[in-house]
């Protein structure tokens, strides 16, 4: 059984790869890396664009792979490789040297504890992914995450704020972004079906004066959005906590009321 596996997966490898997935993985990569290279030399507000950038590939390899019918074992091993690079490394490395280091140990710890985080929900989530509903999302997702950084950098330059403005607020939030990401918070995936269609007429006017909002203050409205997805999973788990007290009593009791029947 051992054996057969790896020769399985070598025969499907000589067939070849699908590109067209794999090449937006490889841009979400390429985003990544250049995020670090302009971290290095100073252009932070560069470098938080690319984390950007490398978002919108990493959202489109997979909708690309499911609408062309390419997915693959392979390009699921990509995508976590690519996304630990731009979703835990860049972002990492970009808050140590923008704002945390003048912390020395705590500041270069909070950006490992980041990446670790980052590649741990990767893991977790690669574990996961077929016995979890996926209309929720069990963790913070490392996307969101790597573009709350990006919209905080980016949000501080707009206001015309230095690193140093508030370094212990950066400092707190990158520790609060890393354990979230090792939670069991639920985060919405936008992945419902429901969402696609036939909506009431005023959902579109809302969509439409939505987007005026955004266009005339990007920056802003990114930082505000991602404020709140960030901050929907931890609201959402303590409306929910009394819910979920009940249940799990009503279970103990059931589990109680069987163990007496037998």
């Amino acid at each position: 059984m051992s054996e057969e596996t790896p020769r399985v997966e070598r025969e499907g490898m000589r067939k070849g790869i699908y590109i067209l997935p794999n090449l937006f993985t490889a841009g979400s990569l390429f985003a990544g890396f250049y995020c670090m290279v302009s971290t290095v030399n100073g252009d932070f507000r560069t470098a938080a664009l690319w984390i950007l950038a490398s978002s919108i590939f990493d959202g489109l390899d997979g909708k690309v792979a499911r609408l062309t019918g390419t997915s693959s074992k392979f390009g699921v091993e990509f995508d976590s490789l690519a996304d630990v690079v731009s979703f835990g490394a860049a972002p990492g490395l970009l808050m140590y040297c923008w704002a945390l280091r003048p912390f020395g140990r705590l500041g270069w710890l909070a950006g490992f504890l980041f990446l670790a985080c980052a590649a741990l929900r990767l893991a977790r989530f690669n574990v996961q992914v077929d016995t979890v509903e996926s209309k929720r999302f069990v963790g913070l997702p490392t996307p969101a995450a790597a573009s709350m950084v990006s919209a905080t950098v980016l949000f501080f330059y707009h206001m015309g704020w230095p690193a140093s403005y508030n370094k212990l607020l950066i400092l707190v939030l990158i520790y609060f972004l890393a354990l979230l990401m090792v939670s069991n918070v639920r985060y919405n995936s936008f992945k419902d079906p429901s969402l696609i269609k036939r909506q009431p007429f005023a959902f579109l006017v809302l969509a439409v004066l939505l987007l005026i909002v955004i266009a005339a203050e990007p920056v802003t409205m990114l930082f505000t959005i991602f404020t709140c997805y960030i901050l929907s999973g931890p609201v959402g788990f303590v409306l929910t906590y009394p819910r979920r007290r009940r249940l799990e009593r009503a279970m103990h009791r059931a589990h109680e009321g069987m163990k007496r029947q037998q």
